[in-house]
């Protein structure tokens, strides 16, 4: 009798235990540690690229024009690859990441449009362009006022670079 009662409270602890499984932390975690990082260096490897020819670091259109060709663009488009290809299992965290594939795609195209208007020497274009990476930044910056949110709602720390 004392082995029946024991193994059925064996089976109560492990069914107690899944309970507390929190498959959003779980997919977070997994987001997070594994299924971004790569996306996440190439993403920092573009934008710091696009950051050393443009703004205050703008040299001329010749630099501007041979980073995005030889490397901004490459990078970002690999970038976007890896987005693509990121698993994952809930429908919270599929939102939040479709979020930030949009606002990855907006910035993508305003660096190709970028790439246009200097081969056309247009400066509307220019702006155009400037339209679409400012959208891309609003949705990224969306999206990582998401995710935090919901690491936050999932007891999950994301560290801050």
């Amino acid at each position: 009798m004392k082995k029946t009662i024991l193994a059925l409270l064996c089976i109560g602890v492990l069914a107690l235990a899944g309970c507390f499984s929190d498959p959003v932390q779980d997919d977070l975690l997994n987001y997070i540690n594994k299924e971004t990082t790569t996306a996440a260096q190439l993403e920092d490897k573009a934008i710091s690229a696009y950051g050393s020819v443009s703004g205050v670091n703008y040299q001329d259109d010749q630099t501007l024009y041979d980073a995005l060709v030889t490397e901004i663009i490459p990078d970002y488009k690999e970038f976007i690859k890896e987005l693509e290809s990121v698993d994952i299992e809930t429908d919270e965290l599929k939102e939040i990441h479709d979020i930030y594939l949009t606002g990855a795609n907006h910035q993508y195209n305003g660096f190709l449009k970028i790439v246009e208007a200097l081969e056309n020497q247009d400066i509307g274009m220019i702006e155009e362009a400037n339209k679409m990476l400012d959208a891309g930044r609003k949705n990224i910056n969306e999206y990582l006022d998401k995710l935090d949110t919901l690491a936050e709602d999932h007891n999950v720390e994301i560290e801050k670079k």
